[in-house]
């Protein structure tokens, strides 16, 4: 049957992986570290995924296509939660294993604990109140959860003098941009850092942080750090 149906531009995704988990109904999953349609008779034609998607890889098309099965749906729906299927491959290259060349150093080496740069609690996006005293003139770091690991002077570096603000987009529900939209716009905000990992999926940090600072309606100095996995900044 010709209907509409959402189409996916490989060229364009950068596997943040944010359409699929907006798509309740199955259609969308990870292959090679894309989104990929999966299924035609899945995809019910509402785009609740168009909104969620960062590089705007998702548009609506009109082509011939299964109708949407929704007996289809809920019976995939429920295998899932009785862990009968197993799950589809994401290929994601920021969950791609690999070993670093780290090591451990001898216990005589150990250097003295350094103090932490932390001044503020919580930290996770989700968890901070949106008018929170510390916001007032304060330089605002938000940061991919996993920076800190591989930086290892991030507090140094990055969290010194900052009020810091953390998440995951890839595990995290939801979109941070709007919260942090209010975040800038009621307070004081004197400056803005994002800080990011190289893989694809951390983009999503980014594209909430830039899309807040748009939508704020105020001109903050702002940059993107990049890290690589193996602790190297990358720009």
């Amino acid at each position: 049957m010709l209907r509409k149906i959402i189409q996916i531009e490989e060229e364009k995704c950068n596997g943040c992986g944010l359409c699929a988990k907006a798509c309740h109904e199955g259609a969308i999953g990870m292959v090679n570290g894309k989104a990929r349609l999966l299924r035609d008779d899945y995809c019910d034609g509402l785009g609740d995924c168009l909104p969620t998607c960062p590089t705007g890889a998702i548009t609506f098309v009109r082509r011939e296509a299964a109708a949407y099965d929704e007996a289809a749906v809920q019976a995939n729906k429920a295998k899932k939660e009785l862990g009968e299927q197993p799950p589809l491959p994401c290929g994601c290259p920021g969950s791609q294993s690999r070993a670093l060349g780290g090591g451990e150093a001898p216990a005589a080496a150990a250097p003295a604990p350094a103090a932490s740069a932390l001044r503020q609690w919580p930290v996770q996006i989700k968890l901070a109140p949106v008018n929170a005293p510390y916001f007032d003139g304060a330089n605002l770091l938000i940061a991919a959860d996993c920076a800190a690991y591989a930086y290892g002077n991030f507090h140094q570096d990055f969290m010194r003098g900052k009020v810091a603000l953390i998440g995951c987009p890839k595990l995290d529900e939801g979109d941070y941009s709007e919260k942090l939209t209010v975040i800038l716009r009621e307070n004081k905000i004197k400056s803005l850092t994002v800080v990011r990992m190289e893989v694809p999926c951390c983009g999503g940090i980014e594209h909430a942080a830039v899309t807040a600072l748009q939508n704020s309606g105020k001109f903050i100095p702002w940059q993107v750090v990049t890290l690589s996995v193996d602790g190297r900044v990358l720009d």
